[in-house]
């Protein structure tokens, strides 16, 4: 049986969403008052479920739903269960969700629009989680900013309103080499998608979507790999797995140790004798 949730909540920020909040929380006793913001409430439902008013309707949102509510549209918020409900909640600006739209179109579109009432979609909803989780981990900016495009651009084009087709994806080795060299050369350093986008000219969408669909898997992914086999070639001249850990990138051992292990079997200690 669920235990009831307690009222906890942390709101915070990430470098790569500028002047964007997020919220990490889980309610009991909470009831919002009617209220309306600025830009997007992009609320992900964690567990039990939220009951809330949104344009003269009472809408229910529960596990793996998004409660998304449009900017400037007056709702309120409490628990639809008697054990409350837990949740991982997005307040981009519209400013930011237009970029994207416009980025995902290859021209300038108009402000997107959600539709009224919980959206029922796990896979979006788990992708939306697994942003915010790594957002909030901070540990990895290229694959924290990868998946957070991802996952929006997968929201806005299953249900905003005015958001454009997809453009095109054509073919460009020249691009996809630039970046592969941006992303070797910055191994061991810090490197947003943004920035990435940046060496190649391109908007972040468009560059995660070429690099995923020519080389088959994303940016933060093939680099992660890179350092993996560049770590073999170490362990084979006889470092030790800390100083491995620290020359390829990564930020402590354990986090080398799973990835390495996931990678390749077994543990770098055990791969090294």
């Amino acid at each position: 049986m669920t235990s009831t949730f307690r009222d906890a909540a942390r709101f915070w920020r990430s470098p790569l969403l500028p002047d964007v909040e997020l919220l990490t929380a889980e309610y009991f006793a909470q009831e919002f008052a009617p209220h309306w913001h600025e830009g997007y409430a992009i609320p992900v439902i964690q567990a039990g479920a939220q009951s809330y008013r949104y344009r003269g309707a009472r809408c229910v949102a529960g596990a793996g739903s998004i409660a998304a509510i449009n900017p400037g549209e007056i709702h309120t918020g409490e628990r639809a269960t008697d054990n409350g409900w837990a949740y991982r909640a997005f307040y981009p600006s519209l400013e930011w969700m237009q970029q994207l739209s416009s980025d995902m179109a290859g021209c300038a579109v108009g402000v997107p629009w959600l539709p009224d009432g919980a959206i029922e979609d796990g896979e979006v909803a788990f992708q939306l989680g697994r942003a915010h989780r790594l957002l909030e981990a901070g540990a990895d900016d290229l694959a924290a900013q990868t998946v957070l495009t991802g996952a929006f651009a997968l929201l806005l084009s299953r249900y905003a309103r005015t958001c454009a087709p997809l453009q095109t994806i054509h073919p460009d080795a020249v691009r996809v080499e630039l970046m592969k060299a941006a992303l070797s050369a910055h191994l061991t350093e810090p490197m947003t998608l943004s920035d990435l986008a940046a060496a190649v000219g391109l908007s972040p969408f468009y560059t995660a979507r070429l690099f995923s669909r020519m080389v088959g898997m994303p940016p933060h992914a093939w680099r992660n790999q890179l350092r993996l086999n560049r770590a073999q070639g170490l362990l084979r001249q006889g470092c030790s797995v800390t100083e491995v850990a620290a020359s390829v990138g990564y930020a402590d051992q354990s986090h080398f140790t799973r990835h390495f292990k996931r990678a390749f079997g077994v543990a770098p200690g055990r791969w090294r004798r």
